[in-house]
C-alpha cells in the first residue's frame, strides 16, 4: 500500500513513521511529503531511505492513504485535493475537526461511524483524546452532566519550538520562543491564542470536541490549559459530575476493563500516572480516583498520556488500521503488531449513550 506522510520531517510526522513501523502497517511504498525547503531531503523508514517530495508530486503518486501533520492552513489547501484524487486523508490539524461534514474520530469510541465515503477524517486534539478515552465508558454507564478539566501540557505539544525553548532556557542559550514567557521553572495559563470569550483555542477544543465525539451537546465542559516545563506527556486533572450516583470500586473496574486504558491507582504505594512513565507508551493512564464530596454524583481523577503517541501519531495510525481491516480502503494481507490493551480494531469502536 502506498502511504503519504505529509509533514514527515516534523515532530509528529516522525513519530507517526515510528508508530507505522512498530505496528507493521503494510506500507509497500512510503511517500514522505514536506514543505518546499525540505524537498529532496532523505528520511529512513524500515531501513530504507526515501526522498521527501512536494504536495503535487505526492498526489500524482496516487497513494491509498495520506496522513497529514502539517498545520491547518496546509490541510485546508491540500487535503481536499488529495481527497478529490481518491486518496483518504487522516488529518491531525484543527482544520476539519468541527466541520459538520467530517468525522472526528477516536477509534476506541466512534470508529464504526466511518464509511468509504469519508475521504477526510479528523484526528482530535491531543488533550481531548486522552480525556475522552477515559470519559466515554463513564458517560455510557453513568451519564455525564459537567466536566471541569485543567491540563498540564508537555512542551512537545508545541513541537520542536517548544522543546528548543525549554532546553535553550535550561542551558542559557538564546532560542526562538514558542511561548510568550519563559517556560523553564514556570507554568503558563496560556496555551494557543486567546479567543474573544477569554478562553484559549486549546481550551475551546476540549469543550467543542467533547460534545461532537460523544455525540451529546448537553455535556457542559469548562477547561484551563497550562503548558508546563515537562516532556513526555500531557497530564489532566478532571472533575466529573454524573447524572446518577456510582460505586467507586465498580467505576474503577469499568475503567480497568475499557479499551486503551491502564488504571494506576494505589496512592499508598505512590502509584499514580505520571508523564515520565507515560512517555513512549500508547495507553491512557488513569489514577487518583476519588469521590468529590463537595457535590453529589461527582468524581475527581488524573489522566496522563503521551501526547505525541496516543495524542497524535498512534490515534491516527489506529484510524488507518481500522479503515484497512474494515475494507474501507484497498488492502493486502499483513499482521499488525499490537498489545491486548491497544488493539488496532478497538473492542468498543461504536459508542452510543445509554438512555
Amino acid at each position: 500500500m502506498k502511504v503519504a506522510v505529509v509533514g514527515a520531517t516534523g515532530l509528529v510526522g516522525r513519530k507517526r513513521l515510528q508508530v507505522l513501523e512498530e505496528r507493521n502497517f503494510p506500507v509497500t511504498e512510503l511517500i514522505p511529503v514536506a514543505s518546499e525547503r525540505s524537498v529532496g531531503k532523505e528520511i529512513t523508514f524500515k531501513g530504507k531511505n526515501y526522498k521527501v517530495m512536494g504536495m503535487r508530486d505526492a498526489i500524482n503518486m496516487k497513494p491509498q492513504l495520506a496522513i497529514f501533520s502539517a498545520g491547518g492552513d496546509t490541510s485546508l489547501e491540500w487535503a481536499p485535493q488529495f481527497a478529490a484524487a481518491g486518496i483518504t486523508v487522516v488529518d491531525n490539524s484543527s482544520a476539519w475537526r468541527m466541520d459538520p461534514t467530517k468525522k472526528l474520530v477516536i477509534p476506541e469510541i466512534n470508529a464504526n461511524t466511518l464509511t468509504k465515503e469519508d475521504k477526510i477524517i479528523a484526528n482530535p486534539n491531543c488533550s481531548t483524546i486522552q480525556m475522552l478515552v477515559t470519559l466515554a465508558p463513564l458517560h455510557k454507564k453513568y451519564g455525564i452532566k459537567r466536566v471541569v478539566v485543567s491540563t498540564y501540557q508537555s512542551v512537545t505539544g508545541s513541537g520542536l519550538k517548544g522543546i528548543n525553548q525549554l532546553e535553550g532556557e535550561r542551558e542559557g542559550r538564546e532560542v526562538k520562543k514558542a511561548y510568550a514567557h519563559p517556560i523553564d521553572r514556570n507554568c503558563l495559563p496560556h496555551c494557543d491564542s486567546f479567543t474573544d470569550n477569554g478562553y484559549t483555542k486549546e481550551e475551546m477544543k476540549l469543550v467543542n470536541e467533547t460534545c461532537k465525539i460523544l455525540n451529546d451537546d448537553t455535556i457542559k465542559v469548562t477547561a484551563t490549559a497550562v503548558p508546563v516545563p515537562v516532556m513526555g506527556g500531557h497530564s489532566e486533572s478532571v472533575n466529573i459530575e454524573f447524572k446518577q450516583d456510582y460505586d467507586l470500586d465498580e467505576l474503577r473496574d469499568l475503567l480497568a476493563h475499557s479499551e486503551g486504558i491502564i488504571v494506576q491507582d494505589d496512592p499508598a504505594q505512590n502509584l499514580y500516572p505520571m508523564a515520565i512513565t507515560a512517555n513512549e507508551k500508547d495507553e491512557v493512564f488513569v489514577g487518583r480516583l476519588r469521590r468529590d464530596f463537595s457535590q453529589p454524583n461527582s468524581l475527581n481523577l488524573w489522566v496522563v498520556s503521551d501526547n505525541l503517541r496516543k495524542g497524535a501519531a498512534t490515534n491516527a495510525v489506529q484510524i488507518m488500521v481500522f479503515l484497512y481491516y474494515k475494507y474501507l480502503i484497498q488492502r493486502s494481507s499483513y499482521r499488525v503488531i499490537s498489545s491486548k490493551k491497544i488493539s488496532c480494531i478497538p473492542v468498543n469502536s461504536s459508542y452510543s449513550q445509554q438512555t
